[in-house]
């Protein structure tokens, strides 16, 4: 049967409009499938999970202040209203049509803030994402609170942990059985870690995060840092693809390679913590901070093992060691050039017996415990000079008089102490020594 020239151009017509019709439809497919939001101590996140990439336009409005988002040929799919916008800058969040087919997203603000938005693509885990940072904007009459630094000998300050609970907020971190997740277990446990080291005289914590958000890992270092930070310690709670694998582990940073094939695949997973908790990476470090970090890391690293050890070696009254030596790899949030560094993976939680101990307070408690053992043992033994621990180990000490033909190496054999032991007690910046010098040998 033959179609006639009419019957043809009308089927023509008609496969044409289904397939305008069907272009249009996928010109218009992207959905804001949800809204999460977070609040930190100066910002608050909003998260919008997106079907596909999308065009976006951010603007920021006065009198009355408020956020505009534009999303190009998208639609919202989500109830805007169950949002808990409470302590947060937002009195209210609302959308919009523009233009027929654009969304229109407005956030009224409470109080003045300065905006930041970027897109996160997708990821094995999370869809593409438009994150939208709020940060809070100080008054004139807030002034910053800056730590004291020990210039006077006889000041005896406390030693600062900088205490790191990894992940949170976007980024749950490890999953395990049970819906047990890595960022409420291991800030359970670094909570636990501060009151212990808050009880303990000569020492003050420092939480990196308090609550549930996330903290990108370069600002995790920074905020040590600004603490002034004798030692960071980063806690964490480990996943594999085996269920069987168990067992608590202490970490290092590792400048040529990790320790081993699982120390490698950790710190890969540790570092896409940015990707996944919603973090610009548009900002790079220069060559000449690359230059300078490399310089200054030999001493960091060698009292990061010691500190490491001393903790690893805690943790074995407690749980099982995945490893008996302290590990190495390239782990991001480690990389402070000025403190010493360990990261601690405190079991799987990949491994139902191990998640369901570590989702107990008891078993966080005996595990915070071990850390702060650790932790006060390795202080106990190098002080850092101007501590109350220093001062306490110094007026202890015994005191020698340089003879000649004394090297520091030597002397350092006959009392059992190592060089670095013998620097740190006496400020001392290099190995020389002269005759009739006095040096501080500590206790062991």
């Amino acid at each position: 049967m033959k179609f006639s020239q009419s019957i043809k151009s009308r089927l023509f017509s008609a496969s044409f409009i289904l397939i305008l019709t069907v272009i249009s439809n996928l010109a218009q497919a992207l959905v804001v499938k949800d809204v999460r939001l977070w609040r930190a101590p100066d910002h608050t996140r909003v998260v919008f999970d997106l079907s596909a990439p999308v065009e976006h336009k951010l603007i920021f409005l006065r009198d009355p202040d408020r956020i505009v988002v534009d999303l190009d040929e998208a639609s919202l799919k989500v109830d805007l209203s169950t949002l808990k916008l409470q302590k947060t800058p937002i009195s209210r969040l609302r959308s919009g049509v523009r233009d027929k087919d654009n969304l229109r997203l407005v956030m009224d603000l409470s109080q003045l803030i300065k905006p930041r938005s970027f897109l996160l693509k997708k990821t094995k885990n999370k869809s593409d994402r438009l994150v939208v940072d709020l940060y809070d904007v100080k008054t004139r009459d807030t002034k910053p609170k800056v730590k004291k630094t020990v210039t006077d000998a006889n000041e005896r300050r406390d030693i600062v942990i900088a205490i790191d609970a990894g992940h949170g907020g976007e980024d749950p971190g490890a999953s395990g059985p049970g819906k047990v997740r890595e960022k409420q277990v291991v800030l359970s446990i670094a909570k636990e870690l501060a009151k212990l080291l808050k009880k303990q005289r000569g020492f003050q914590p420092e939480m990196i995060r308090t609550g549930d958000y996330y903290v990108d890992l370069r600002k995790r270092r920074n905020i040590a840092r600004k603490k002034q930070a004798d030692l960071f310690v980063s806690i964490h709670a480990d996943a594999f693809k085996s269920p069987n694998a168990r067992g608590s582990s202490v970490y290092v940073l590792s400048q040529r390679g990790a320790s081993s094939t699982f120390a490698s695949f950790l710190a890969k997973r540790e570092n896409s913590a940015d990707l996944v908790g919603g973090t610009s990476l548009s900002d790079k470090d220069d060559l000449l901070a690359e230059v300078l970090y490399d310089m200054s890391m030999d001493s960091s690293r060698l009292m990061s093992r010691d500190a490491g050890t001393r903790v690893l070696k805690s943790m074995d009254s407690v749980s099982h060691l995945h490893s008996k030596k302290v590990g190495q790899a390239a782990f991001a949030v480690l990389k402070s050039p000025d403190i010493p560094s360990i990261l601690i993976e405190t079991g799987f939680i990949s491994n139902p017996r191990e998640a369901k101990l570590l989702n107990t307070r008891d078993y966080q408690k005996k595990m915070a415990t071990a850390i702060f053992r650790g932790i006060q043992s390795y202080f106990a033994a190098t002080p850092p000079p101007g501590t109350l621990l220093a001062w306490e180990k110094k007026s202890k000490a015994a005191e020698y008089i340089i003879a000649r033909g004394d090297t520091l190496l030597a002397i350092a054999n006959r009392f059992n102490v190592s060089i670095a032991q013998l620097r740190r007690m006496n400020d001392l910046n290099s190995s020389l020594i002269r005759v009739g010098q006095k040096l501080i040998i500590p206790t062991t």
